[in-house]
């Protein structure tokens, strides 16, 4: 259940229990200038909307929710940017009483869009205690701003970056989209050769993916849209990494690219499985192995916590498949990788009862480096059988990942894609680099 049709006086489920101090918190603000025809995140117009009323919705569920001492907080959106500086003011204080963040955080970031962000907002941000700015600078063609459903254009992301740094930010993050309609890789690499210049300290670069409920979606079914051609998609991919790596950032997850020290430790929790709070309309927690989320809709976030104080629209607990599945495919997407013991651990379960103890005996930890992993279907398939799904690919026992989930693929209970992986082959997803120690199933 989503909570968007549930209109009740209460909501609909229970809140999750109480998370444990230090988890990461993260605010939901939905209004944005437009809604852009790619993004199936919840948002609405800010026109006509009550922010005011809006901060204090989300301060009164941090007085019952938001963790104690939370190690990052993340405004996201929506626009967090769009706030009048005075709001920011009363949010960020209400948090700090209610949390004290300020003192506990190790990485603080909001959210910005460049027709929102002026020197002055950027200096208030970072008076704040928000020193760690994400600029929605999408693409530098304005027709393909235009195509997003954006409001602002190329030069205003220019000028944003700028007000960003002159109003003191230590951390600037750039987000770009690349592989819509009519981009071609020679636009692209100039494109990152001017954001770049602006030495920013982490550098966002995704894939644009076609979500349902969107008007991307609804153009592409409908013959208006063209999705880019997968070698086109792989040389843009190319060309992000070499950019970012020749200005020293590194590529520490498959989209995300940042100086030492400066990946975003909010979103790392997040492929590492780990727990989080989220506070707004359409902000998800997770708790343990459970999670749940507030309904999609400002009516009725709004009702439920004036009458509850929560406004849990939904709960989930994902089976032990499905949590090991989300692990191997989260924990993929890093650099760092991750070793069979630790995607168990990450689910919250143990080999012996996932499979049995027959099963289990034919898992093996191998302790070396794999170069590739292979997300196949592989729940119901013999031994030999998953040999052979491999050997299509080309794939050595040596180097694959087999990845176990209720489905036999990667689709989650929340429906999470497998978009970002940069090569797609045969029956399979390949990722190049940082797995160590993979999950090797043999025979008895």
């Amino acid at each position: 259940m989503d909570g968007t049709t549930s209109t009740g006086p209460a909501p609909p489920e229970a809140p999750l229990p109480p998370a444990a101090e230090g988890t990461p918190l993260y605010v939901h603000l939905p209004f944005c200038a437009a809604k852009c025809h790619y993004c199936d995140f919840f948002s609405v117009p800010d026109e006509g909307h009550d922010l005011e009323g809006m901060v204090a919705a989300i301060l009164r569920e941090a007085e019952e929710r938001a963790p104690r001492r939370p190690r990052t907080l993340f405004l996201g959106g929506g626009t967090p940017s769009l706030l009048p500086i005075p709001l920011l003011r009363r949010l960020l204080d209400g948090l700090h009483e209610l949390t004290g963040w300020r003192d506990s955080v190790e990485e603080a970031t909001a959210e910005c869009n460049p027709e929102s962000l002026d020197r002055d907002k950027a200096r208030a941000f970072v008076d704040l205690g928000v020193p760690r700015l994400s600029v929605g600078v999408q693409a530098l063609d304005d027709q393909a701003l235009a195509l997003f459903g954006r409001v602002h254009t190329a030069d205003d992301s220019l000028r944003a970056l700028e007000a960003a740094r002159e109003g003191g930010v230590e951390a600037l993050n750039a987000d770009l989209i690349y592989a819509w309609p009519g981009q071609t890789l020679e636009a692209w690499e100039l494109d990152l050769h001017t954001i770049l210049g602006f030495s920013t300290e982490h550098l966002s670069a995704y894939n644009l993916t076609y979500e349902e409920d969107t008007r991307f979606k609804r153009w592409l079914d409908r013959g208006d849209l063209h999705q880019a051609p997968e070698e086109l998609e792989l040389a843009l991919f190319d060309a992000v990494r070499s950019a970012a790596v020749g200005a020293g950032l590194g590529a520490y997850e498959i989209s995300n690219y940042s100086l030492n020290n400066q990946e975003s430790r909010h979103n790392l929790n997040y492929w590492r499985a780990g727990d989080y709070v989220g506070l707004g309309p359409g902000a998800v927690s997770k708790v343990g192995s459970v999670r749940a989320g507030a309904p999609r809709g400002i009516a009725p976030y709004l009702r439920w916590i004036e009458s509850s104080g929560h406004a849990t629209a939904w709960r989930d607990a994902p089976s032990a498949r499905t949590r090991l599945a989300e692990a191997w495919w989260l924990g993929l997407r890093l650099a760092e990788g991750l070793s069979a013991e630790e995607a168990l651990e990450r689910a919250g379960i143990a080999a012996e009862d996932l499979w049995g103890k027959e099963r289990a005996r034919k898992v093996r930890l191998v302790q070396e480096h794999a170069v590739y992993a292979a997300m196949v279907e592989a729940v119901d398939d013999s031994v030999a059988a998953v040999l052979g799904h491999l050997e299509e690919l080309g794939l050595s026992e040596e180097t694959y990942v087999v990845l176990f989930s209720d489905n036999g693929g990667l689709s989650t209970s929340e429906g999470h894609p497998t978009s970002n992986l940069p090569l797609r082959a045969g029956k399979g997803w390949l990722y190049e680099g940082g797995i160590r120690e993979p999950l090797i199933v043999r025979g008895p």
